[in-house]
């Protein structure tokens, strides 16, 4: 049976599970999932409830719920756990973060739909081409940075796209496209940051001889790599690590960590709070 989605929050106060599980209750849904959490310091409770229901449709679950969510003060999301969202893969030359996507996608391991594949370089057309997703080179410069963002929200908008991850897309996103897919932007990036700022960051970390690297994915905001984190991994390295070792173990851990974020939001288990995000197992 189709299950529903619904992720909220609000003002933590009394009854509100016990008004959520009314609600199912009386569209004679069945919870299969409930996680819950409490922000102690704001007072803001978070909830992700998936139940199933026969029949069901999320304008129609999103509609039903709206005195409830008026009744505690809510911000909730509704969705149907079998939507698969539409998502663009952006990259610019290393493949690493696009080939995992794309392999994971067609062995179906992703639930969602992999609309289009657009980078600043060619060299990805034969890959997108192989696992059948459409291809649009949009190459950039500074001084047409501006023609091509307008060209990227409109290969976006013709594909129905509603999420966009950067699979090591090596430009700076303006507020433009920052605020037309606001929290539907997906980043990667290695966890030097901010020890180890620009260029060759594994040879610095290196040289200073670091014992564990990492990963960071996260929510694009204006603030270059300061977004809401989604998901994080770390591991360790040595003296006996070259700069190709280290740069290899980075490179295994972003294909993880971003195909994790990526599976966190199309599986509807996150919300944005502020700067961070609540993240449902």
């Amino acid at each position: 049976m189709p299950t529903a989605v619904l992720l909220l929050s609000c003002p933590d106060q009394a009854g509100v599970v016990h008004g959520v599980a009314e609600f199912v209750l009386g569209f004679e849904g069945n919870i299969v999932h409930a996680e819950q959490h409490i922000d102690v310091e704001s007072g803001v409770f978070f909830q992700r409830v998936e139940f199933d229901v026969p029949g069901l449709t999320a304008e129609r679950l999103a509609t039903s719920f709206a005195p409830v969510a008026e009744r505690f003060r809510m911000t909730v999301q509704a969705r149907m756990a079998a939507d698969r969202p539409r998502i663009a893969l952006l990259a610019s030359t290393q493949p690493h973060c696009l080939t995992d996507l794309l392999a994971r996608w067609r062995s179906r391991e992703l639930p969602a739909e992999i609309a289009v594949v657009v980078s600043n370089h060619e060299e990805h057309a034969a890959l997108a081409e192989f696992h059948r997703v459409p291809f649009r080179y949009l190459p950039v410069s500074p001084d047409t940075k501006d023609d091509q963002e307008r060209a990227l929200l409109a290969t976006l908008a013709e594909h129905g796209v509603e999420l966009v991850v950067l699979a090591r897309y090596m430009q700076i996103l303006s507020t433009r496209v920052l605020d037309a897919y606001r929290c539907r932007i997906i980043n990667i990036h290695h966890s030097f940051l901010p020890a180890f700022v620009g260029a060759r960051p594994y040879h610095q970390a290196q040289q200073r001889g670091v014992k564990l690297i990492g990963a960071t994915a996260h929510y694009a905001t204006a603030e270059l790599d300061e977004g809401p984190i989604i998901a994080q991994d770390v591991t360790p390295v040595s003296h006996r690590d070259s700069v190709q070792d280290m740069i290899r173990k980075g490179r295994d851990l972003e294909t993880v960590v971003l195909a994790r974020a990526v599976r966190a939001h199309v599986e509807h288990r996150t919300l944005v709070y502020g700067n961070k995000t609540i993240v449902f197992g």
